[in-house]
């Protein structure tokens, strides 16, 4: 980030009814992967460090829900919502105005596109201080036609050249000045409510044309919920898309935290355990072999917890790396092994969750997960598997809209390929290069314990 370069306002236009997608209420407020369309967005926003403020534009009789909801979430860089118009151009022009006369750089952005990744926000940033105005798009991968009115319909009267085509998307950036200086002249000419503009760049072109619009490449991923059909894509890409691992917090202090860590024998959980206490956390593990817990058996889970609860008068953070992977295919595969499969890899989670539930709700604790790559997709000959751990990225998804109430934090790794003697039993000896270290599991585990992230699915990937 560059020190001199202006104070950068995200503007969050939240200002439609999702009519089009059958809804009587604002579509940003629909729920995708667990939060709201706006939450998503926002979170982007204002977790962005080159965004200093944020502005929200929502559908009025809904502010003071949005209201709850950014106090919910933290959002401590929203510093308004303000009441939209009944139009776009109505919705921008009052977020403009309420910015005050200090010159910035503004980023008008369509709420309900909530799959915006950071990387374009700071794109949009640097080129502002090339030019005063700036548009994110993409390449038209469709042929584009022009068509008019014909005898029996319309026809088509030109096929522009597509390789200069490009698909607009938001946000869409302008130096403050400028910006309120074409929409002044677009308020004042009486042409302009017989003719408005589409977005904001087009109220630029009209009315500052002496301004040129840079260009910042868009994403695929970057679509605008606005049929039925986008709310079930923009869900799965939420799904499959994993969260940024937070970045490591030297000098590390859990002192006076405690922490409780089931299937903690070996692997991955015994290295959280121990990573933890070096932190100076207090850790206690449970598991098959120690303490006699399995994680399948309800009544013993919650008696562990209760017995750390008793001894400590806190938990703050409880984590499940309890799993099995019975490798063959499902038609061979015996009733104990199917039971065995089911009740450890998400009757186990499920149990866990629910035990810990009034202890994390007391301390605004942290549910943290494990799931594996073929979540995304059932792999032939661990089926049990695959849809085990595909559930457990749901649970953790719908317990972090359910908990959030209550300040619980959830989340879920996702590691690749790590050598742990489960894998080494179902896959025989691997190349040691091509395995992630249980340690390097285990530190990302204990930064997404201590960071605000919840709801997400984190990858941990091997580098180098």
């Amino acid at each position: 980030m560059i020190e001199s370069r202006l104070r950068t306002v995200g503007v969050v236009l939240a200002g439609g009814v999702g009519q089009r997608v059958g809804l009587n209420t604002p579509k940003q407020l629909l729920k995708i992967a667990g939060r709201t369309i706006l939450e998503h967005t926002l979170s982007v926003f204002d977790g962005h460090p080159d965004i200093d403020e944020v502005v929200v534009l929502m559908t009025p009789g809904f502010g003071d829900e949005v209201r709850a909801l950014v106090e919910r979430n933290g959002f401590t860089k929203v510093s308004k919502v303000i009441d939209g118009g009944s139009s776009r151009t109505e919705s921008t022009w009052r977020a403009l105005s309420a910015l005050g006369d200090e010159e910035c750089d503004v980023l008008l952005h369509d709420a309900v596109r909530p799959l915006i990744e950071p990387r374009i926000i700071a794109e949009c940033v640097r080129k502002l201080q090339e030019f005063q105005a700036v548009d994110v798009a993409i390449p038209s991968s469709d042929t584009v036609v022009v068509a008019v009115p014909g005898p029996s319909g319309e026809i088509i009267r030109d096929i522009p050249d597509r390789a200069w085509l490009r698909r607009g998307q938001t946000p869409q950036c302008f130096r403050l000045s400028v910006i309120r200086d074409a929409y002044r002249r677009a308020l004042a000419d009486p042409d302009f409510d017989r003719r408005p503009a589409t977005d904001d760049c087009g109220v630029m072109l009209r009315y500052r044309p002496d301004v040129p619009i840079s260009i910042v490449p868009g994403s695929e991923h970057n679509m605008k919920v606005t049929h039925p059909v986008d709310v079930y894509i923009a869900d799965k890409l939420f799904q499959l898309a994993a969260a940024t691992p937070p970045e490591p917090q030297p000098g590390l202090d859990l002192t006076g935290r405690v922490v409780v860590v089931f299937g903690g024998s070996y692997g991955i959980g015994a290295d959280v355990a121990e990573l933890a206490g070096k932190h100076g956390a207090d850790t206690h593990v449970f598991s098959r072999t120690r303490g006699g817990v399995p994680v399948q058996d309800a009544a013993a889970v919650a008696e562990a917890l209760h017995g750390v609860y008793a001894a400590t008068g806190r938990i703050d953070y409880v984590v499940n790396t309890a799993a099995v992977l019975h490798m063959g295919k499902l038609a061979d595969t015996g009733l104990t092994t199917v039971e065995e499969a089911v009740g450890v890899n998400y009757l186990g989670p499920v149990n866990v969750a629910r035990a810990a539930f009034k202890y994390l709700a007391e301390s605004r604790g942290h549910l943290l997960l494990y799931t594996s790559s073929s979540y995304t997709r059932g792999r032939a000959d661990y089926s049990l598997y695959s849809s085990t751990k595909a559930a457990v990225v749901n649970l953790t998804q719908a317990l972090a809209d359910e908990w959030a109430p209550h300040g619980i934090r959830v989340n879920c790794v996702n590691p690749e390929r790590t050598a742990t003697p489960m894998r080494q039993r179902a896959f025989g000896d691997e190349p040691p290069t091509s395995l992630l270290s249980p340690y390097a599991v285990a530190q990302t585990s204990i930064d997404v314990l201590v960071s605000p992230l919840t709801g997400q699915v984190i990858d941990v990937r091997l580098t180098g």
